[in-house]
């Protein structure tokens, strides 16, 4: 029975992605995430964030009819005027802007916390008065209301692609703030009177959490789909190219070294020829798999094209290309169906160097060096400065 539930939530929730640990802990921690997909969420939250406060920006002073209607003109006043304070940050927050690219998924967080407590801190500054003034039916019901703000929040939670742990860490200041609201009132805690409250609030806060999560396993599937060739899981060209111009973006303002490594397998066609595609293809799987073995956790691969590939290396000085180099020779590229083993012709260049001030022609250098590689026979690797290396000693 125990296995029987465990299949059931892996095939409806993990699923589509394959069960794994690494799939289990990115659903409660937000370690692990992928650049990629920290990017993606980090877009997603802003905009959610962003539309969300432009309607509330409109919302929140309407409110105001309501106040004049039910309360007298000094309560009314002052609900006013925390209505204008509250759009203002409303407005400030759906305001236009751009994602740095060192600090989007930081500054989506830091927007998202400042949405969720402007309704609290609201009934915060708001509840002591509305108590004093709420003297009949309709004043005591607009006052409650207001008090369900707090948990109002909680479930609104639950539109953003969060994992467990930010979800409960985002709630933490609202329940808080409701606590500090709840005691400045003086009212004495009675699980019978506000027990269904307090219920309320964590039922809540579990269906934000299981929202957010299968939200965060989805966007991250749909990414890992879009950003991934099929066949060699490597990343396809059109989202190398979009993180690689993220890197190449971060190593100008870490002033790091950005490396990449040209990679070209010798001889490829005659596999697809005198084989077939089916054997050229796990040709591919087998290189992918072993260049991905030699690169460490911070680098990634490409699928530039065919039977080409790019591995990026951040923060990789041309003195440690070697290490890349003796990783490669030890590994083994695998073999060709006759047996022999597979080659490749690599071509490596460097932000560093003096002439390269952008991404494309970073590329475009260590393709230059790819040919020359081939040039020289195959199976080798041209450095940045001319250097010849070769792979078979």
């Amino acid at each position: 029975m125990r296995h029987r539930l465990w299949q059931s939530i892996c095939r409806n929730i993990i699923a589509p992605s394959r069960l794994s640990l690494a799939n289990v802990q990115a659903l409660l921690l937000p370690r692990g995430r992928s650049l990629p997909v920290r990017r993606h969420i980090a877009a997603i939250i802003a905009a959610r964030v962003q539309l969300i406060a432009a309607l509330f920006a409109v919302l929140v002073p309407l409110g105001s009819v309501a106040d004049l209607l039910v309360f007298d003109f000094s309560t009314a006043a002052h609900m006013i005027g925390l209505r204008l304070l509250a759009a203002g940050l409303f407005v400030v927050l759906a305001w236009p802007r751009e994602l740095s690219a060192a600090a989007s998924y930081r500054q989506a967080m830091a927007m998202l916390v400042i949405l969720l407590m402007v309704p609290p801190l609201f009934h915060l500054l708001s509840a002591g008065m509305l108590n004093a003034a709420a003297h009949d039916r309709t004043q005591q019901l607009l006052a409650q209301l207001y008090g369900y703000l707090p948990t109002v929040v909680l479930g609104g939670l639950a539109i953003f692609p969060l994992t467990a742990l930010e979800i409960g860490l985002l709630a933490l200041p609202v329940i808080v703030t409701a606590i500090v609201t709840f005691m400045t009132q003086g009212i004495q805690f009675n699980l019978v009177e506000q027990g269904g409250t307090l219920w309320f609030m964590v039922m809540m806060l579990g269906v934000a959490m299981f929202s957010g999560m299968s939200q965060c396993h989805y966007i991250a599937s749909l990414v890992h789909r879009a950003m991934h060739d099929p066949l060699t899981g490597a990343f396809t060209r059109q989202s190398g190219e979009e993180a690689l111009k993220l890197f190449y973006q971060l190593s100008e303002i870490s002033g790091k070294t950005l490396s990449v490594a040209f990679i070209d397998l010798d001889r490829f066609k005659a596999i697809n020829d005198g084989y077939g595609h089916e054997a050229g293809d796990q040709a591919l799987r087998d290189v992918a798999n072993r260049l991905r073995s030699s690169l460490r956790r911070s680098d990634f691969l490409i699928r530039w094209g065919g039977e080409e590939f790019m591995a990026v290396l951040p923060d990789t000085p041309p003195e440690n290309i070697l290490n890349l180099f003796q990783r490669l020779r030890d590994l083994g590229l695998g073999l060709r169906p006759d047996g022999m083993p597979l080659t490749a012709s690599i071509g490596i260049a460097c932000s560093s160097e003096a002439d390269i001030t952008a991404w494309p022609t970073l590329v475009n250098r260590a393709d230059e060096r790819m040919y020359a590689a081939k040039q020289h026979g195959r199976d080798c690797m041209v450095l940045p400065g001319g250097q010849l290396v070769r792979f078979l000693p």
